[in-house]
């Protein structure tokens, strides 16, 4: 039987940052990215030695500005990573030189240990022990040297771990070592302390080894009695997941097929890819997944600026930017699909609305379906006028080259936004919006070209052309289009919208953006 862990798993709400940290500052090696297994909108990336094997693999879920999860029972609370012992005073003087939080060094167990924490606020131990590694990368630690876990049923957990291949170790104080052949884990008893909540600088799992599929399949049947259990085929390896007493996700990962099974070993984490289940969408989802750039690589700057954002930039840019807003429930990549079709050579930027109902992300507050919070509307409205400002200057974008479109909840702060703020926004696609702004100002809007595109069936339909009404009365060139569909987005909303684009903005776009 294979013993040792195969890979930890955490999460992050910042992929750039956590790029620059496990490649750029440690010095491992990002040998896949992909759309997630259990959510292809999730980008999950994974790091490791030169060829990605198994027992030097950390990956990470891509939650996008995401809040800060808590570490407590029932949780991997530390990740510790081998480094050559003579090396820690290096480390420390990197991790000073990078402004990255740092204790220590101290002893753990006997060995020497550094703790540094990662941008999501994971920490991560550099403990001085001399692994091997079948493909080690110069200056990077070599491998996984264990994990802490914390447990309010400590010799449960201890005696799961068995299971996997561990056997008792040494007693600290209140943590006991669990070893294998190759690492170790460290279960911390905890009673009483709170429990965890997932989110980024949280692990949310770690997985063991397991030499074949047959091993799996024989630990689920050894599960059986002990609770529920899935089996899952993750193209790089086949996987079971179960929790402990205490409730800690763990998997047993086989070896194989391993990272190699569709990028040469020296082309590894260059490519993008989708799961074998999503190859149907894959362009869309290539659009909605964040992007990042390797340490060297070119990158937009970082801007912070009042509402949560995300570019796609395609491979050939033609110097077009569309600004989307999503519907109720949506977020900053839910356009890009369809924008990437009306537009395949425009930048696409997504923002995501900072008003939330019942969990859901909206553009503003709302007292019942039809009666909105008018202040509400015009302190947003004015946020997003500061927003587009500091990304034109910001990110260098050319305002005249602009193009906005809304959808349902976006549309209607959009169109708020075009009649509050004249000139901010210049060119806009409204898909079935309507007018929720009371009392808009006499303002000049003969700047504004708008296309407003309704669904003949969608319940709101009745509520429609006051919106086209409101901005044509004040000056604005509106066209109106009525389509056979509901409130839904249909393929005649992208046809529609790059052929007005194309009309209304010289240049734009490709002959191919009006292909659904």
């Amino acid at each position: 039987m294979s013993s040792g862990i195969h890979h930890v798993t955490g999460i992050t709400a910042d992929v750039q940052a956590n790029v620059d940290f496990y490649v750029g500052f440690l010095g491992l090696k990002l040998v896949k990215r992909t759309g997630g297994f259990a959510d292809a909108e999730q980008l999950h990336l994974v790091y490791g030695d030169r060829l990605g094997s198994p027992g030097s693999l950390l990956t990470f879920l891509v939650w996008e500005a995401a809040g800060r999860g808590r570490t407590g029972i029932g949780q991997v609370s530390e990740v510790a990573l081998a480094v050559p012992p003579v090396s820690l005073g290096d480390w420390i003087t990197r991790a000073l030189a990078a402004g990255i939080p740092l204790e220590g060094p101290s002893r753990e167990f006997g060995e020497p240990v550094l703790r540094l924490k990662d941008p999501d606020g994971l920490i991560v131990k550099l403990v001085g022990v001399e692994l091997a590694t079948p493909a080690s990368l110069p200056d990077a630690p070599t491998r996984l040297r264990g994990v802490t876990v914390l447990t309010d049923r400590a010799e449960e957990t201890a005696g799961f771990l068995r299971r996997f291949g561990y056997r008792h170790g040494e007693l600290v104080g209140l943590t006991r070592r669990m070893l294998s052949d190759t690492d170790v884990v460290d279960v911390r008893e905890v009673s009483g302390f709170v429990p965890s909540v997932p989110g980024a600088g949280v692990p949310d799992h770690v997985a063991f080894r397991a030499g074949s599929a047959d091993e799996v399949r024989a630990m689920r049947l050894s599960l059986e009695d002990y609770g529920p259990t899935e089996i899952h085929d993750r193209k790089y390896f086949l996987s079971l997941y179960v929790r402990d007493p205490a409730g800690i996700l763990m998997e047993h990962a086989t070896d194989g097929p391993g990272m190699t099974v569709d990028e040469a070993p020296d082309r590894l984490g260059e490519t993008l890819f989708v799961p074998p289940g999503e190859a149907d969408r894959a362009e869309d989802l290539k659009a909605m997944l964040p992007q990042f750039a390797l340490p060297g690589e070119e990158r937009l700057p970082a801007r912070r600026l009042p509402f949560v954002h995300r570019f796609n930039r395609p491979d050939d840019p033609d110097g077009t930017a569309m600004v989307l807003l999503h519907g109720t429930g949506g977020d900053e990549a839910d356009l890009m699909p369809i924008a990437r079709r009306i537009a395949p050579r425009a930048t696409l930027l997504g923002v995501r609305g900072r008003a939330t109902e019942e969990g859901v992300n909206r553009w503003f507050r709302r007292f019942d379906a039809l009666t909105f919070d008018q202040a509400d509307i015009r302190g947003e409205a004015e946020a997003f006028s500061a927003f587009v400002e500091g990304a034109v200057s910001g990110y260098g974008l050319d305002p005249d080259r602009l193009v906005f479109l809304g959808y349902s909840n976006g549309a209607n702060i959009l169109a708020a936004v075009i009649q509050l703020y004249p000139g901010v926004v210049r060119r806009a696609v409204l898909l079935r919006g309507i007018q929720v702004l009371e009392d808009p100002p006499a303002a000049d809007l003969s700047e504004a070209s708008v296309l407003v595109v309704d669904g003949r069936d969608d319940p709101f339909a009745r509520n429609a052309p006051a919106v086209a009404s409101a901005l044509k009365a004040r000056g604005a060139h509106v066209d109106r289009r009525e389509l056979p569909a509901g409130h839904e987005l249909a393929a005649a909303d992208a046809r529609e919208a790059a052929e007005w684009i194309r009309r209304n903005l010289p240049g734009a776009f490709s002959a191919e953006a009006a292909t659904p």
